[in-house]
């Protein structure tokens, strides 16, 4: 929950309005990710976002994209047998 409301902080969108195809919300929305699991964990986590995002490979933006749309499926087909 509290990526959702980083990125609602950083960006002053919702998450739901997030789309495959604009990078910079996926990016940040992956930095807040980082941040909160990492505030979650107690574990120091002060890279800012700009640094974050010099980081990351294009592979890496690919792999997550896909690994949050997989999930999203699951959850999707989860919900439908209930």
């Amino acid at each position: 929950m509290g990526a959702m409301l980083r990125f609602k902080k950083e960006t002053g969108k919702e998450v739901t309005e997030i789309t495959t195809d604009n990078f910079s919300d996926l990016c940040t929305y992956l930095y807040c990710c980082v941040a909160s699991a990492s505030a979650a964990d107690k574990v120091p986590f002060d890279m800012p976002l700009m640094d974050f995002a010099d980081a990351l490979s294009a592979e890496d933006m690919e792999n997550w994209a896909k690994a949050m749309q997989a999930g999203a499926a699951k959850n999707g087909e989860a919900e439908k047998k209930r």
